[in-house]
């Protein structure tokens, strides 16, 4: 029995010369998720002040951001940098359904990183399978599919919507279940975004120190630019790759960066410029005072 040929990953077409510059970029960009992501990570275990319900949530943020940055730098960088465009089956299928997993899971953890629930590891455990066991059904049929045509794929990591356009088989079902699926969990996490929103203003309304007023507001900007970081990317991804046929092949790969490294580079500033409680515990940190 002959081995399916593997996919081959696509870097910046026609720009192949600049690819080690390229490289650069996204290099720097890398590292500094690593290291902001990894340092609030850091800073929330070992802050005590900061062992608080939304801080663990925004732990959860950083590690999801952390996890979809490790699924795709790799690959990306093995392009730009090797020219290792070759990428087997079975990794192709596990690297997208962990970005799509860990997605998932983020649309979860944005509604609920403003809460203070008792529950908050049962909650974080359920957003955990949620994003898991979703996306398990794409991936198993994904699997399962001939590949009969070119195996070259538009990006330098694996997305399902990539994947499908290559399977000689029927994929009805691969077409319809992300929509579905996409549909509800936004539709759910929106509502519950809403719903959040609704009881701070309605809390702070009844708030008579003009300080704790300022504190509630100020949280909610911080939240609400993550909320239009992550779904401004999102829904622009989804649009270019379901109904941008004639969209230049530029603007689909550039769209699909911005989504992997925009949310995770973009959330640990403005958690950090936004929350006080965060802005000292980087202070004491870094002038190695005491957690």
């Amino acid at each position: 029995m002959l081995l399916a040929a593997p996919f081959l990953l696509t870097g910046f077409p026609g720009l192949e010369m600049f690819h080690p510059w390229i490289s650069i970029s996204f290099f720097v960009i890398y590292v500094s998720i690593l290291l902001s992501n990894g340092t609030l990570l850091f800073l929330i275990r070992e802050d005590h002040t900061l062992h608080e319900p939304v801080y663990y949530f925004l732990a959860i943020l950083a590690a999801t951001d952390l996890g979809v940055t490790l699924t795709t730098m790799p690959t990306v960088l093995g392009v730009l940098w090797l020219d290792h465009r070759e990428i087997s089956h079975g990794a192709c299928y596990f690297q997208a359904y962990l970005i799509h997993s860990l997605s998932i899971v983020e649309s979860g953890v944005l509604y609920t990183s403003i809460l203070t629930n008792a529950q908050v590891v049962k909650m974080g455990l359920g957003l955990l399978l949620r994003g898991f066991i979703l996306v398990v059904p794409i991936i198993t049929t994904l699997s399962g599919f001939p590949y009969c045509r070119s195996h070259g794929l538009s990006h330098a990591f694996c997305l399902h919507q990539d994947v499908i356009k290559l399977a000689c088989a029927d994929i009805t079902f691969n077409r319809l279940y992300p929509i579905v699926l996409v549909s509800l969990t936004g539709f759910l996490d929106s509502v519950l975004i809403l719903i959040s929103y609704i009881l701070i203003l309605k809390t702070v309304m009844g708030v008579a120190s003009g300080k704790e007023q300022a504190k509630a507001l100020n949280t909610c900007v911080s939240h609400i630019s993550c909320v239009l970081v992550f779904y401004v990317t999102v829904t622009g991804l989804t649009l270019i790759h379901r109904f941008g046929k004639y969209v230049p092949q530029a603007v689909h790969i550039i769209m699909s960066y911005v989504y992997f490294l925009f949310p995770p580079f973009m959330n640990p500033i403005i958690y950090s410029v936004k929350t006080k409680q965060i802005q000292n515990g980087l202070t004491r940190l870094f002038s190695f005072q005491r957690l």
